[in-house]
């Protein structure tokens, strides 16, 4: 049963890591539906989860990344180019989820990973994506950014921390409210998570460090790492195509689904 339950949250955390629809929010669910013990699937896990989806996001959008790390001596030193360029929107985008972790991602972990808060953070993130297919231009590129639009964009990802807004769906929204077209919009907020991503796992691998690896099932770890990282590459792969051509308002209809299973779920619980 356990590798069972390490591969069910290893697909869940690559495909919900970058779809519309939360990972976190999806990982909480899991283990509150199915009463999986967090010990044995918790900060551990959830480590080589996320390490597993780096690696995903990393792998797809490789020739991006090296152009990236190529220009980033230039792009701390303010030159002109394209890439120098991108790598300043990202690094402005990815400090508002520094601040909002370090002062309060202790709070969110211990209080708000609830099933009720998912639930209702999954409604407002789809009524997000229904609004924003209904008013978005969708006419820019990343690249026309500016510095404050990109300052946005990575404030959505910080209240994205909250569980059920999702990290991919509150960045996406805010990137088409600014008339980004939706596949340009998916590219330059993956390529704004991996700060993010990478923050989050060195940081459980930290915590990891603190209280030990003694009892730890480190198959159980390879599995959730392997499983997270290719189904994260397929995940990615198909999703940016689909985005070229496709609306965004599925994955909030889901959601929508999604939450309403939830709270007849926390209803049942309350009369039992």
């Amino acid at each position: 049963m356990d590798l069972l339950s390490a591969v069910v949250l290893g697909v869940v955390q690559g495909l919900t890591e970058f779809l519309p629809v939360s990972s976190s929010g999806h990982l909480i669910l899991a283990r509150a539906f199915f009463g999986w013990d967090p010990g044995r699937f918790g900060i551990a896990f959830d480590a080589a989860c996320h390490v597993g989806t780096l690696l995903a996001v990393v792998a797809y959008f490789r020739d991006d990344v090296g152009r990236l790390i190529a220009a980033a001596p230039g792009a701390m030193t303010g030159r002109d180019g394209e890439w120098e360029r991108l790598g300043r929107l990202i690094i402005v985008g990815t400090i508002p989820i520094v601040i909002v972790g370090a002062l309060f991602g202790d709070v969110i972990e211990a209080r708000v990973r609830t099933p009720l808060v998912v639930a209702v953070n999954l409604v407002i993130g789809g009524l997000g994506l229904i609004w924003v297919e209904r008013i978005g231009r969708q006419t820019r590129e990343a690249r026309s950014l500016g510095y404050g639009e990109a300052l946005a964009i990575g404030v959505a990802q910080a209240a994205a921390l909250a569980p059920g807004l999702s990290r991919s769906g509150a960045t996406i929204t805010v990137g088409m409210f600014l008339g980004l077209r939706r596949d340009s919009a998916a590219r330059f907020v993956f390529l704004m998570s991996l700060p993010a991503v990478l923050a989050v796992a060195v940081k459980e691998i930290l915590e990891l460090s603190a209280i030990g690896m003694a009892g730890i099932p480190v198959m159980l770890l390879a599995i959730g790492l392997v499983v997270s990282a290719i189904v994260g590459y397929v995940t990615v792969k198909y999703f940016v195509r689909y985005l070229s051509g496709h609306s965004l308002s599925v994955f909030a209809y889901y959601r929508f689904a999604l939450a309403a299973v939830t709270l007849a779920w926390i209803l049942t619980r309350v009369r039992s």
